[in-house]
């Protein structure tokens, strides 16, 4: 389980968040409301590892892990921007978190072709990312996320730069295979239908507080 405690952050010497605290399971999608500049990509900052809170600690499986640096913690993030390498293939895209883990190159890339096989994406290995449609671009992210085998995975806005229609067609298939990879996510998003149709719960960031929503 993931745990954010009494999380205290300032910006700009003014409270942006205040004593946050938050639970996520494991196989739960729990989504995080709130407008432009509510907090919510430093909270997702934070449980990532990125920056230090002011106060509070972050912990998952009842250790604290606040002082873990980010590649330590085994957790994913998840960009708007797709975040894939322009110089590397669909494959290797998908490969890098393996081989950046110190598995072989050989390795890395069978266990790659794999999770492709399983997105139906297999007959795209070789193609440069370049020349993929937003949605094959993000779901060769979400395959990239998913090969390390996260602990969590983190989801900042990740549909915001798709068309409407994408981004309805992949809701469903993002949740469907959240659950089955059965890891706490925390989904990031200012659009409170993708976040029906993705979480389990909501929470909303209001004045720095976080507030159940459903």
């Amino acid at each position: 389980m993931l745990e954010l405690r009494h999380i205290h952050q300032r910006y700009a010497d003014q409270p942006l968040l205040q004593d946050v605290s938050l639970q996520v399971a494991a196989s739960e999608v729990v989504a995080l409301l709130g407008p432009s500049g509510s907090g919510k990509s430093t909270l997702l900052g934070i449980t990532a590892g990125l920056q230090a809170p002011d106060a509070g600690s972050v912990w998952f499986d009842d250790q604290d892990i606040t002082a873990l640096a980010p590649e330590r913690r085994r957790f994913a993030l998840m960009f708007q921007d797709f975040a894939l390498f322009p110089h590397l293939n669909v494959l290797d895209n998908v490969a890098f978190g393996l081989v950046e883990q110190r598995h072989s190159r050989r390795q890395a890339r069978a266990l790659a072709t794999q999770m492709l096989e399983v997105f139906g994406l297999a007959a795209l290995a070789q193609r440069r990312v370049w020349n993929l449609s937003g949605g094959e671009q993000q779901r060769v992210a979400l395959a990239r996320a998913l090969i390390t085998q996260p602990r969590v995975l983190l989801l900042d806005e990740p549909f915001s730069a798709l068309d409407a229609d994408l981004r309805v067609a992949l809701r469903g298939e993002f949740r469907a295979r959240i659950q089955a990879a059965g890891m706490a996510a925390l989904l990031v998003t200012h659009d409170e239908q993708e976040a029906r149709a993705m979480a389990d719960r909501a929470v909303r960031l209001v004045d720095g507080r976080l507030l159940a929503t459903w």
